[in-house]
């Protein structure tokens, strides 16, 4: 699957945010002793860590994460394509180090350079620790954090990293961050300060229950660089930050490195041992995946996530496969596995009737695909949260049931009864690649909402031939598209596959300028604020935001605002299945797969800490660290 190629809408599998990083906040510039706070260091009413409903696992006065080892050796290099981007990253190129904002494409992996209040622990759903932030209190209604920061934290240019940089943060990407970082920080009322190290964060009573821990994982910025630099302008000048990396050598849309900070003030705090063992991180671009993986064959590049399921079958026969200087594994991905598609811009009129858009999963023939294109290697996607308890399945319980009641004021009655029943799942084929039964329904769906064909072409009431441009930016689903194309051209559809660079392509989803893309959205295993910016109808209408297929739906925006606001996890659950219901109900995509793993390969040099292995995230390179080098 290209899966997580396009996961800027990835969330850090635990805040349920859009914007969470797949990382805590890195590590460790040099090797340095422990310093696990003492629960005495801890002022009396405030904590040491957040999480969504409460739950901690790790103890005020932790030493080191679990699945990390706090001996781990630090030096040597990684070198990657990597797997995500988030927010204006780019896959194939990059022309800035500006990746908070939405004009230009930011380099993959700038947020190193970064330090956030608090950090990610990846063997919880979704818990932060102290980071910046030694604690923070919780007003009683939850409103107001006040975040008490390491008096240590120091900027790369060794000034001081204060209250005033958190608040002047927090406010300058509510105002003038990226759309994504905009609509997660739309509950955030303002932050400010009460003296030099704390930092005041106020949040509408309303606010999701995600959004602190949302705004507890932000880039801190220094006031002070930005106080002669515009923050809304791309630039490939490398910024200041306060992380354990900083930006090294880098040819533009071609590679970037980030070398470790010798003097890194957080070296030796808890959720930073054992973690970002490098010297080295290197991100290499390729305009093309099979180029990309000719060059990992020759050791170009040392890890690879290999995403496409031809060459995971067939392509690891090279020689350094063979004679084991090459190894692969498959990791159990015990993350949601989310909801991956073709998306259809609702925007457009074609896709007005949702009868069509119904028609367009029978003609797509997963079977098909999967056996013949994919070797077996993928499940069907049939829900928006796949691979978990949330998702929707068979007919709704007694606490579904009376949630979907109260939404008859927003759905018409038969709905209600639709939305009680099995949940809409894309059908299964003959695996024969034009499954005739299917087509004939589609065929048979298109004639009830009044489309009948003229010439070969399939036209609307108006008169009008309906048209579908796949948008792509690189070209390792066309092969999948095409047969998909081919059915559609039997029910009168004219439809095409169109390869732009990566500028217009961000360009054109910014703009909603497209007919149908591939996404995958990830969901969190706590499910928040990002549900908003993904299907919120405000989303719907902002300009290079992540509701691509333009739903706006009075209905889902309760039930998104339900999930939010769930009080343990069982509402939370009840909530989920209910949307999941409506979404499915609204047939904005055509599913396409998942796997449910991580496949890799690496050259033998990498070391994994020899401790279980966290269940929410792959913790790649950031746990892993480098092999002694045999002699010779």
């Amino acid at each position: 699957m290209r899966l997580s190629r396009r996961s800027l809408l990835a969330l850090a599998a635990g805040t349920g945010a859009a914007l969470a990083l797949p990382r805590r906040v890195l590590a460790q510039g040099v090797a340095s002793a422990v310093v696990p706070p003492a629960a005495a260091d801890i002022p009396a009413g405030e904590l040491h860590g957040l999480s969504a409903f409460g739950d901690l696992k790790y103890p005020a006065d932790f030493a080191h994460f679990d699945y990390v080892d706090p001996a781990a050796p630090k030096g040597g290099g990684f070198s990657h394509m990597g797997p995500v981007a988030f927010y204006n990253q780019a896959l194939q190129t990059f022309n800035s180090f500006n990746g908070y904002i939405l004009k230009g494409d930011a380099a993959q992996g700038i947020e190193l350079t970064f330090d956030t209040l608090m950090a990610r622990a990846l063997d919880e759903p979704d818990a932060v620790y102290g980071l910046l932030a030694r604690s923070v209190a919780v007003s009683e209604d939850g409103t107001v954090y006040r975040f008490r920061l390491r008096p240590q934290a120091r900027f790369h240019d060794g000034s001081t990293l204060d209250a005033e940089d958190v608040a002047f943060s927090l406010n300058l990407l509510k105002a003038k961050g990226h759309p994504i970082i905009q609509q997660s920080l739309a509950d955030m009322e303002g932050a400010e300060t009460e003296g030099a190290d704390i930092a005041v964060v106020r949040f509408t009573k309303t606010r999701a229950r995600d959004v602190p821990l949302l705004a507890a994982q932000l880039p801190i910025f220094s006031r002070a660089y930005y106080g002669t630099k515009n923050f809304e302008e791309s630039t490939l000048e490398p910024p200041l930050g306060s992380g354990a990396y900083k930006v090294g050598r880098f040819e533009s849309g071609r590679y970037v490195e980030y070398a470790r900070v010798a003097d890194y003030w957080g070296a030796g705090l808890p959720v930073n041992v054992g973690i970002d063992n490098f010297d080295v991180v290197r991100y290499e671009y390729f305009r093309d995946r099979e180029v990309g993986f000719e060059a990992f064959k020759a050791g170009a590049y040392r890890f690879r996530e290999e995403f496409t399921s031809r060459t995971w079958a067939t392509g690891y026969d090279f020689p350094a496969m063979k004679d084991g200087r090459v190894k692969r594994e498959e990791l159990p991905d015990g993350t949601p596995s989310g909801a991956q598609g073709w998306f259809l811009n609702l925007r457009r009129p074609q896709f007005a009737d949702p009868r069509l858009r119904e028609a367009l999963s029978y003609a797509f023939d997963f079977e098909w695909t999967n056996t013949n294109l994919m070797y077996g290697a993928y499940k069907r996607v049939h829900s928006f949260f796949e691979n978990t308890d949330l998702k929707a399945q068979g007919p709704a319980d007694a606490a579904e049931t009376a949630l979907i009641d109260k939404l008859a004021d927003l759905v018409p009655p038969e709905q209600i009864a639709v939305l009680k029943g099995e949940p809409w799942s894309p059908p299964a084929s003959d695996g024969s690649g034009q499954d005739r039964t299917l087509l004939r329904k589609a065929s048979a769906l298109l004639r009830e909402a009044g489309f009948v064909v003229k010439d070969g072409k399939l036209t609307d009431k108006a008169g009008r031939a309906v048209t579908i441009e796949f948008l792509d930016d690189e070209g390792s689903l066309e092969r999948h598209t095409a047969p998909f194309i081919k059915n559609l051209g039997v029910l009168g559809i004219s439809a095409s596959f169109r390869l732009v660079d990566p500028a217009q392509y961000q360009r054109r989803l910014n703009d909603f300028d497209f007919d149908a893309t591939v996404r995958r959205y990830t969901m969190s295993a706590v499910p928040g604020e990002s549900l908003r910016s993904f299907f919120g109808s405000k989303a719907a209408a902002t300009p290079g935001s992540s509701n691509l297929s333009g739903i706006a739906d009075p209905a889902t925006d309760r039930l998104i605002d339900l999930v939010i606001a769930a009080n343990s996890r069982e509402e939370l659950t009840t909530a989920c299945r209910v949307l999941d219901r409506r979404m499915r109900f609204n047939r904005i995509w055509v599913p396409q797969w998942y796997s449910g793993l991580h496949r890799i390969a690496y050259w033998d040099e990498f070391a994994w800490p020899s401790v279980p292995r966290p269940t929410y995230g792959r913790g790649i390179p950031d746990i892993w660290s480098a092999k002694a080098r045999k002699a010779g």
